[in-house]
């Protein structure tokens, strides 16, 4: 099994019509706003997979990619990883306890303890509208330890639509969730959450090339 977990994020750009570019958002009911992204599967090519999440989060055919921006690579901070292989969650470190939930490929959990050839792992999701934040999800159990992994690489694409697209937000339904999708001029981002926030560093290459 790869030890390193890979992610795409898609910068969908398209041109304004009062000059400039626009990029696209969403809106997640819990999570604020954030940039289209996502897990590169196993033995999938990371351009495949940013035009796959990409049409998944948007909802938008005939997106293509403009322009590779590079990669982050990221080692997992300590006592924390990366699910690499979809999983059972066990109540104890033994394959034969009960399993009931499962963890994705992609989640990112803390590891509390090793055993057996186990790790005990929390993942938590939160509620970040409004402040202050509120857990709304903890799974808490064990899980193989061959299924974490602890590096991460995440690859930064340049997409564009190819036909229309509409100016006023619309919804996706994607993974029992809907995310409400908006437009939004490059030079007047909303706050975007932590940390993709930071992948914004990426956004300069595509400026530049939009000026090119």
């Amino acid at each position: 099994m790869s030890q390193v977990v890979e992610k795409v994020t898609a910068f969908i750009i398209r041109p304004a019509k009062r000059g400039g570019h626009d990029l696209l958002l969403f809106r997640h009911p819990n999570g604020g706003t954030q940039i289209p992204a996502g897990t590169v599967e196993d033995g999938e090519k990371a351009e495949s997979a940013v035009l796959r999440e990409a049409a998944e989060e948007t909802g938008l055919p005939g997106l293509s990619v403009w322009q590779y921006l590079g990669n982050w690579e990221e080692k997992m901070p300590p006592g924390q990883a990366v699910v690499a292989e979809r999983t059972q969650v066990y109540t104890r470190p033994d394959p034969t306890s009960a399993d009931w939930a499962y963890l994705r490929r992609g989640l990112s959990v803390n590891v509390l303890r090793r055993a057996e050839g186990f790790n005990q792992v929390k993942y938590e999701e939160f509620n970040r509208t409004p402040d202050p934040e509120y857990v709304t999800l903890s799974i808490l159990g064990w899980v193989p330890g061959d299924v974490l992994a602890y590096k991460r690489v995440r690859h930064f694409f340049l997409l564009r639509p190819q036909s229309w697209t509409p100016d006023e937000p619309w919804s996706v339904s994607t993974e029992n969730q809907v995310y409400t999708l908006f437009w939004a001029p490059l030079g007047a981002l909303p706050p975007i959450i932590p940390p993709q926030d930071t992948w914004l560093e990426m956004l300069d290459q595509a400026v530049a090339l939009l000026r090119a």
